[in-house]
């Protein structure tokens, strides 16, 4: 077995990253990817074959807060349908082996219908956007996604703990690099103590670029401030410089003294992974950046007190943490492959 589609959610950039960790660990297999939005841009920019086919809803951010949940879930389970009949088109064409799902549900349940073994890789087991009348038709989504969890050949989920039935924690995954840290920021010009803000792959993060320059105006120190603003703002800010859209975003971690960023879990994965010192504040009423960033010590209320954070995490050491979940997902699909 040697053919393979890995079907990678678009919402947001950290889905594609760590999938890109797992297929590095991947020798003589044809890997089609299909995504869409900026994850596809990064595929494609690293000369991986990607079918970008998929436009994600965007969430409705204001002040930093997730508004109007309903609409938006509304939004996702038209795009989930759109999913479903884009996926089982690429499926009939391609007749894979066996496919990867980074959380696309569409994906995965057109290959058990087809009876293609499916591997799904996923941060949550359940979704808690909604609250009240809405919370009954997200309700019954978490029905239908248990039901093709259920079914799945095998589940990993980047974190660590014991595994259970078809369930199995990795740890973190978490891609490598080649380069010290010295070299990278030889590589980015990083010549003094450096702030890297990075907000993904959306304009979600909008309201933290403001928060955080404003933060570090405060502090009276001498810094570097980098901001990773990913495809979605073009907006020029004075003093700082902005690498706009980059397919490196662990290795400008690695580089950095200290990132301020969302809480989405790849990018915090990467922070404890190279060490470097973070701040990563959650989109308000988004209840798994809320979780991961709490895991973390923070809540959306210290945005308000960044200049205090900002000097603290400045002066705390740096500590690696071992992560090996790119290697043991791969060798899990690997063994799956080989059946």
């Amino acid at each position: 077995m040697n053919v393979f589609d890995f079907f990678s959610s678009p919402i947001g950039l950290g889905h594609v990253t760590r999938d890109i960790a797992i297929v590095n660990n991947f020798e003589n297999n044809v890997t089609n990817f299909v995504t869409g939005s900026g994850a596809a841009k990064i595929l494609k920019n690293l000369d991986f074959k990607v079918q970008d086919v998929y436009n994600p809803p965007s969430f409705i951010i204001q002040d930093g807060a997730l508004k109007n949940q309903a609409k938006w879930l509304w939004n996702y389970y038209q795009y989930y349908k759109d999913c479903k009949n884009i996926s089982q088109k690429i499926l009939k064409i391609d007749n894979p082996d066996l496919i990867i799902s980074d959380e696309d549900f569409a994906a995965l349940s057109n290959a058990q219908n087809m009876k293609i073994q499916t591997v799904l890789i996923t941060d949550i087991l359940e979704t808690r956007f909604t609250k009240g009348l809405t919370s009954f038709i997200e309700k019954k989504m978490n029905k239908s996604m248990h039901g093709i969890i259920k079914k799945c050949d095998v589940v990993i989920i980047p974190e660590n703990g014991d595994d259970q039935d078809n369930i199995k924690r990795v740890g973190p995954i978490v891609r490598k690099t080649n380069f010290s840290r010295e070299e990278l920021r030889e590589k980015f010009s990083f010549e003094k103590k450096t702030i890297v803000i990075s907000i993904g792959g959306t304009d979600a993060g909008a309201f933290l670029i403001e928060e955080a320059l404003n933060a570090i105006s405060k502090i009276n120190q001498d810094v570097q401030v980098v901001l990773v603003s990913g495809p979605a703002i073009n907006k020029k800010f004075e003093n700082v410089e902005n690498l706009g859209f980059v397919n490196n975003l662990h290795e400008v971690v690695f580089a950095a003294d200290l990132i301020i960023s969302l809480a989405g879990k790849s990018t915090i994965d990467e922070a404890r992974a190279y060490g470097t010192p973070g701040i990563f504040i959650p989109i308000k009423g988004h209840f798994e950046q809320e979780d991961n960033a709490r895991e973390q010590g923070f809540v959306f209320e210290d945005i308000k007190k960044l200049d205090v954070l900002i000097l603290e995490k400045l002066e705390e050491k740096r500590n690696q943490v071992k992560t090996d979940g790119a290697k043991i997902a791969s060798d899990i699909i690997k063994n799956l492959m080989s059946k």
